[in-house]
């Protein structure tokens, strides 16, 4: 293709692909598959590869990412980004009516009434309609730039579309994780036996301040535009301003409203107190604004808040019931998570049957017994809770739960590794939801993507003996799928055309999918590109393991194991002759320094800048290894939010380094 036509070419995808992100973002429709708009970005992507002098840094590519951040620049607010005042009661909010009355000295006035999203605000400059600078709240003054992360966000406009769109402006917004991509993440990591994170707002702040913008695209995050500042906007009122915003195709919810007095925003608090749970995103109370600008200015600020808005913040919706049972549930991995089966009970929109019980530990520190009235929020967590024991209630003669010591699903002992909270059933290919779990995650959309192939059908497959393992699938026959309830002639074959396809899946991908416990897909894939071929892997001692990037002792140890089960090298020959793909053509990443000295880490906790992942990354690239376990020649144990309290016991009785993310960062600058 000449130069010429190529631009051409890029110019017109562009502007395909916009029409159709707008179609998705800002209407809610659509007018082509998901398939066939990825195929128009690939082919866009390629093109700007091959012709970078066409490039333009707002193209739609950017959505995907791949930007690598070392350090956030720090970036002073041209307007300060101040907290609001909280209240959690009505009569606060009558005196917040009063001294605006007051202050305004009869003058009429208006509110204006939004929810208060649970997510994390971000400051948004357009210079000549174009998106320049995304930076975080900070502590109000200034904030981290995080550009390359927040031109991710699907529905934050790279460039303002309109009428009378102002030279400069800044659009305040409220990034956040949807609850359905919050869910989907967690279940990625439960997935793979990792720790799952324990509310979407805590997990929004650490995704905006990942370094590489490749992993912040694959989270899903979301934006909802609720401010607009600018010298030369022309604007009266608030309500003018939202209306503006979303004339030029900004994302506002539409759960706002003029309010004429405090009665009726007393009115609107009380109608979404329950209606905002069907929302997409967690909510956390109501923001009151005077309408006016003119009269914002003259209300003024305190020195952390202005006098003319307030928060009214939603207390945590808790109730009390009765427990009735605990049941447990058996994962893919293993894993053992006991549920509070609950007497029904309504909260928070929703009526509430069972709630997280989370491990063992926490039935304990409970002190749980079946027939004690528990207590029960729902707050951030998505997942109803149990937070107490109503004592009061206990039933005398009650004793403690004692947990279960064989697996619930086919009788096995359980274990405990020592340093985790779960117990485990070891019956890797004898225990049912095990077996179901291995498949399900074997044909999921990141590893092998089989489409037409549910946990419905799966768990039929392997009701009728069809299907014990990944490797069965590919002995299907249309004959045995026609077997199936709900399957025909057309289903059949679309079902074994999927299957068929998945042999076209690279070496990365297939290392994910076959499911060896703490291999997520990024640690497949640089297992997969250090090595090269899976012979390779699967003959490497623990020390070759631990030598690859990324790899620490625990995730060796199961490595090395899987290969020396008898069961997984069957599994692994009949993968092969089924015609998967078992080497790799991808290149590892360049060792970048020396500053870490061959120190050693352990790594523990959820972060607030980085994943787990991005810090082993981090560490190997500069010199440093990454250990799964303590031991007296552990350096430094790296400790991030929610760490297990044992990690953190035994590095103090061994006397070793214990460093936070800051001190990493320190440390990773000499």
């Amino acid at each position: 293709m000449k130069p010429e036509q190529a631009k051409a070419e890029i110019e017109k995808l562009t502007e395909k692909i916009n029409h159709h992100n707008d179609l998705y973002y800002q209407q809610n429709r659509t007018e082509i598959s998901d398939l066939e708009f990825d195929k128009l970005l690939e082919k866009l992507i390629a093109l700007e590869e091959e012709f970078p002098q066409f490039k333009d840094s707002h193209s739609p590519t950017q959505r995907v990412g791949g930007t690598v951040t070392k350090e956030f620049a720090t970036v002073y607010h041209k307007y300060p980004m101040l907290s609001l005042s909280n209240t959690y009661s009505q009569e606060e909010l009558e005196d917040f009516d009063g001294r605006v009355a007051k202050a305004l000295d009869g003058e009429a006035y208006e509110y204006f009434c939004e929810l208060k999203f649970d997510g994390v605000s971000i400051s948004l400059t357009y210079e000549n309609g174009l998106l320049t600078r995304g930076v975080t709240r900070g502590d109000g003054v200034r904030g981290d730039d995080v550009t390359a992360n927040v031109m991710t966000v699907r529905n934050i406009p790279l460039k303002a579309k309109g009428k009378n769109v102002p030279p400069a402006f800044e659009v305040r917004g409220e990034v956040f994780m949807p609850k359905h991509a919050f869910q989907q993440l967690n279940k990625e990591r439960e997935d793979i036996g990792e720790e799952k994170y324990a509310n979407a707002r805590n997990t929004t702040s650490g995704t905006l301040k990942m370094q590489n913008s490749a992993e912040v695209a694959r989270r899903k995050l979301d934006c909802f535009a609720y401010y607009l500042l600018g010298d030369e906007t022309g604007l009266k009122t608030h309500e003018e301003s939202i209306h503006k915003l979303e004339s030029w195709r900004f994302n506002v919810s539409p759960t706002y409203k003029k309010c004429k007095n405090i009665q009726e925003v007393l009115e609107y608090i009380q109608h979404w107190e329950n209606k905002r749970q069907e929302l997409p995103l967690e909510t956390d109370g109501v923001v009151i604004k005077v309408n006016s600008l003119e009269q914002q200015r003259q209300l003024g600020f305190t020195a952390k808040s202005p006098r003319w808005a307030i928060a009214y913040k939603y207390k945590a919706q808790s109730i009390s019931t009765r427990l009735n049972g605990i049941t447990y549930q058996v994962g893919r991995t293993g894993a053992v998570t006991p549920v509070a089966e609950l007497e029904p009970v309504f909260l928070a929109g929703t009526t509430v049957k069972r709630a997280s019980l989370h491990n063992a530990n926490e039935i304990a520190r409970l002190d749980l017994r079946i027939g004690d009235y528990v207590y029960v929020e729902k707050g951030g967590e998505i997942i109803p809770k149990v937070t107490g024991v109503e004592m009061e209630k206990r039933p005398k003669g009650s004793a403690p739960v004692v947990y279960i010591d064989k697996c619930p699903e086919c009788g096995t002992k359980l274990v405990r590794v020592e340093g985790e909270a779960a117990f485990y059933c070891p019956n890797l290919d004898g225990c049912p939801p095990q077996i179901r779990g291995r498949i399900e995650h074997f044909i999921q959309r990141k590893a092998m993507d089989i489409d037409s192939l549910g946990e419905k059908t799966i768990e039929q497959l392997h009701l009728l003996g069809l299907v014990k393992s990944p490797a069965d699938l590919y002995d299907l026959k249309k004959e045995d799928l026609l077997r199936l309830e709900g399957f025909k002639e057309k289903s059949a074959q679309n079902l074994l055309a999927g299957i068929d396809k998945s042999r076209e899946v690279p070496f990365e991908s297939v290392l994910f999918a076959i499911g060896i416990r703490y291999v997520g897909k990024t640690v497949a894939e640089k297992l997969a590109r250090y090595f090269k071929t899976i012979e390779k892997v699967a003959a490497a001692s623990k020390e070759e393991l631990l030598a690859a990037p990324e790899i620490g002792e625990k995730i060796a140890q199961t490595v090395f194991d899987y290969f020396r089960n008898p069961e997984s090298q069957r599994e692994i020959a009949r993968l092969k002759a089924a015609g998967l793909h078992f080497e790799s053509t991808a290149k590892e990443p360049e060792k970048e320094s020396d500053v870490l000295g061959n120190k050693s880490f352990v790594i523990s906790g959820v972060f607030e800048k980085y994943e787990r992942e991005e810090l082993q990354e981090i560490i190997l690239k500069n010199g440093g290894r990454v250990l799964s376990s303590v031991s007296g020649k552990l350096d430094y144990l790296l400790a991030g939010d929610n760490m297990g309290p044992s990690k953190r016991e035994k590095a103090e009785k061994l006397g070793v380094t214990i460093i936070s993310e800051l001190d990493f960062e320190k440390l990773m600058k000499g």
